[in-house]
């Protein structure tokens, strides 16, 4: 159920933040983030070491993904560790892929998708 919109929100049924909150998973480094704190709270060095991403790249993200409200962090002693902010993300990226094991198998194929990644990450 939707939440009440307070003055100066978007319309509920405008389709643009759907649109960001999507556009964030699109980027292959932030969803590989996103997946690996899928099975809990990690320290960015855990994350590095999972996503064989480099440290600043993860680091970057990581802000992007908190500002975004999509992970939250906390401080424990020397290190800094983030869990996702809603547990359902995850319930969404298990949505995604028994969609594309199934009804959108074709998503890999995809012509147009594959075209536009290309354009983006050269």
């Amino acid at each position: 159920m939707r939440s009440a919109i307070r003055d100066g929100d978007a319309h509920p049924n405008d389709p643009a933040p759907t649109a960001k909150l999507f556009r964030g998973f699109a980027d292959p480094s932030r969803l590989a983030i996103v997946e690996s704190l899928r099975d809990g709270p990690r320290t960015v060095g855990a994350i590095v070491a999972l996503t064989k991403l480099t440290q600043p790249n993860v680091s970057n993200h990581l802000a992007c993904l908190k500002d975004c409200g999509l992970v939250t962090c906390e401080r424990l002693g020397r290190h800094v560790v983030y869990r996702l902010s809603d547990a359902r993300v995850a319930t969404l990226l298990a949505l995604a892929e028994e969609l594309l094991s199934s009804a959108a198998r074709g998503v890999r194929d995809c012509g147009n998708y594959r075209a536009h990644a290309e354009r983006e990450h050269g």
